[in-house]
């Protein structure tokens, strides 16, 4: 398989809107409802959180299967797991700018970027989901959790692998841009006007 071939089936495999298909489904937009973002977080607010765990898994399995299904038929003289780190990459623009959705804004990556990690290191992603999930449970802010396991994943592969590890260094990019595209919720945060999760608002 040609490398172009394999980002491109990566990024169309992110860029299935799961959280919008979901809602079509209830006959409601989210990009009209609660945050009006396309993320599992808004789907729990809206439309409940059995819907909302099918969505999250969805949005994790479109970053995790390109990057252990595609990497080993990939033709190239690179290392596989440089094809495996930008096979996710593009898994993770894709759901951000989902090509079904004409490019338009699709959810903030947390999700998908978590299916991708989970493949790549899964022990260190294991580790960053339970702080994650400890984080919700006792602040109920669903972006303080990400924003906190966006600093723990790259300081945990910093430490197993090495500051010059290529993991290392694209989870440093991809923790910049989880801070990037939570920004409004880092200025709520610090006027304490977030959203607390379960509660119809900003995601």
């Amino acid at each position: 398989m040609h490398p172009a071939l394999a980002l491109a089936i990566a990024y169309t495999s992110g860029s299935i809107p799961f959280a919008h298909l979901a809602g079509m489904a209830k006959s409601v937009d989210l990009r009209k409802q609660g945050s009006g973002n396309l993320g599992a977080t808004n789907v729990f607010r809206v439309l409940g959180w059995k819907i909302g765990i099918l969505v999250f898994l969805a949005d994790a399995a479109k970053g995790a299967l390109p990057v252990l299904l595609l990497p080993p038929r990939i033709e190239s003289v690179r290392d596989p797991v440089m094809w495996a780190i930008l096979v996710g990459v593009a898994a993770i623009m894709g759901h951000v700018r989902p090509v079904f959705l004409k490019f338009g804004k699709g959810g903030k990556g947390v999700a998908t970027a978590a299916g991708v990690f989970f493949a790549l290191a899964p022990i260190p992603m294991a580790v960053t989901f339970a702080v994650f999930v400890a984080v919700v449970l006792a602040s109920g802010y669903v972006s303080l959790g990400s924003l906190i396991s966006a600093v723990v994943l790259p300081t945990l592969l910093g430490i197993n692998l090495g500051i010059s590890s290529p993991l290392f260094l694209v989870s440093v990019l991809v923790a910049a841009f989880v801070f990037w595209t939570h920004r409004a919720n880092i200025g709520r945060l610090r006027r304490g006007e977030e959203n607390r999760f379960g509660k119809r608002g900003q995601a």
